[in-house]
């Protein structure tokens, strides 16, 4: 449908690891982008075992539908939990200290996954917090989010 496509000169991609936190945090320094605590009234995951609280929260045990949530503060919704996000980077050790726009690996067997999911504990929900898997593995937690660039990017 081209009321859908992208205009001429643009592409899609798979961010990579660092752009997905970036977005993920939209300027924020918590451990959420709503905060320092979750347990699953903020964002779909095992309220059971919660983040930054005792106060455990609802389990949901399935995935909810887009903008089920707030969004961050750069307008993008379900960052935090409902699915982990398949990164374009291979998982790998990050440079010790303050980095921007730190580089992963780029070979390997496992790919990054970000953001948690609504079957797992708040804290793999965390912006920071990174997940990996084999390129092949298909699970029902399992999502992507794509971005658009200018070609040549």
């Amino acid at each position: 449908n081209s009321q859908n496509a992208l205009p001429s000169g643009w592409k899609w991609f798979l961010p990579t690891e660092a752009q997905w936190e970036y977005a993920c945090r939209a300027g924020t320094e918590t451990a959420f982008s709503f905060g320092s605590m979750l347990n699953g009234k903020e964002a779909n995951c095992d309220g059971n075992y919660p983040y930054g609280t005792s106060t455990k929260g609802p389990y949901l045990e399935k995935t909810m539908d887009v903008e089920s949530y707030a969004a961050n503060a750069w307008g993008l919704y379900d960052m935090h939990g409902n699915v982990r996000e398949w990164c374009a980077d291979y998982y790998g050790d990050y440079p010790s200290g303050s980095a921007t726009d730190p580089k992963s690996a780029t070979t390997g067997s496992r790919r990054v996954l970000r953001g948690g999911s609504w079957d797992g504990f708040a804290e793999f929900c965390r912006s920071a917090f990174r997940d990996w898997d084999s390129p092949g593995y298909r699970g029902y937690d399992l999502g992507f989010r794509v971005a658009a660039v200018p070609v040549g990017r």
